[in-house]
């Protein structure tokens, strides 16, 4: 296993991190936990020391399986790290509350690397307002969090806001070679290893898309290394850049540990002919786009209900990484604004600045969704 020491926070990591997100789970939906015991003892034994879990995981169980399993380790051969729901926190009460309850969960004296959960603008302005931020520094003075973050959703402006709003001692972003643009991106990476901020990684496969590429894309990689799984271009990718010091992997079956502690057993960067291998996927994935929608949103409200842009996206994520997991998800959980409600109205046509035939291309998406 390859670690690598935060210099600032005096601590040695494993590059390789389990999340502890998605576990295999039961018919009935709960974790499965003889395997994911079995899967994070593989992953202990194999040198893995960073576990990665959070108040909502599995309907707000992981922490308190997670605590259960990791009590067969010493506890000092390990770190935790969890997060404070932001999202779901109204008050500073609540916000101690939750905090105390995932100790007990947890069962732990201390947290090493405690989060401020999926930080936006408007999380970050009530975690600021409520004292919370406040809170968890005193904490820390008291030995009972080691390291404070947050982890991070919004545009590249509001993380230059956050990220320049004190001293944290590391902080984690979505990153992979997909999202060099999105969120925090590239531009928020450069930052932090600026301020030395060392970055944790989450989605360095973009939730399992950048494993589910179609077969022709697929092949570019195997024609460079045939004997290595598409995941773990996307895993070296992020590894090569040397301030992203855990890359995490929320890890649904045994092949999944087995591959990634493959991978990061002896951790190989990227070569300047990979790099190029990897440039050339980005743009055939890129090339694969079902519509040139630019979320504009002129062609919003629409008097039926539909968003028209969340359509549009579900689909180019599905055109471009073949994700068809992915894809039932977002239709599952589109409700009203499906495009299935679509009128053919036109109404939205009319002010379209790219002169998408969004009626026509909505109707296909329906058609995808019932065939």
């Amino acid at each position: 296993m390859q670690y690598t020491t935060l210099e600032k926070l005096g601590a040695c990591v494993s590059r390789l991190g389990f999340g502890c997100m998605r576990f295999p789970t039961t018919p009935e939906g709960k974790i499965d936990e003889p395997r994911a015991a079995a899967m994070l003892d593989t992953a202990y034994k194999a040198g893995v020391n960073y576990y990665d879990t959070a108040f909502f995981y599995h309907d707000k169980t992981s922490e308190e399986f997670v605590g259960r399993a990791m009590k067969a380790y010493p506890r000092e051969s390990f770190y935790f790290a969890t997060k404070m729901p932001m999202s779901l926190i109204e008050s500073y009460e609540q916000g101690v509350e939750i905090y105390e309850s995932q100790f007990v969960k947890l069962q732990t004296e201390y947290i090493d690397f405690y989060l401020l959960h999926a930080l936006n603008a408007k999380s970050f302005a009530k975690a600021k307002d409520l004292g919370l931020i406040d809170f968890l520094v005193e904490q820390q003075k008291q030995g009972r969090i080691r390291y404070l973050g947050f982890s991070f959703h919004d545009s590249y402006e509001v993380f230059e806001e956050i990220i320049n709003y004190r001293d944290w001692d590391f902080c984690q972003i979505q990153f992979n070679y997909m999202d060099v643009d999105v969120q925090a991106g590239m531009k928020g990476y450069e930052l932090c290893k600026a301020k030395n901020v060392p970055l944790v990684i989450m989605e360095p496969v973009k939730g399992g898309s950048l494993a589910t590429l179609s077969e022709d894309i697929a092949a570019m990689f195997k024609a460079e290394r045939p004997e290595k799984s598409v995941a773990s271009w996307a895993m070296r990718w992020v590894g090569s850049l040397d301030n992203c010091r855990v890359i995490l992997s929320g890890m649904s079956t045994e092949e999944q540990v087995a591959d990634n502690l493959d991978t990061f057993a002896e951790f190989e960067p990227l070569s300047e002919r990979e790099q190029q291998v990897v440039a050339n996927v980005r743009e055939a994935i890129r090339a694969r786009v079902f519509v040139g929608c630019t979320a504009c949103k002129y062609c919003m409200p629409c008097p039926f209900g539909v968003d028209i842009p969340r359509n549009f996206r579900a689909m180019n994520d599905y055109a471009m990484y073949n994700n068809e997991g992915s894809l039932k998800w977002a239709w599952n959980n589109m409700n009203e604004a499906a495009a299935s409600a679509c009128r053919q109205c036109g109404k939205c046509e009319q002010v379209c600045p790219q002169q998408i035939p969004i009626r026509e291309k909505l109707a296909q998406i329906t058609a995808k969704m019932n065939g």
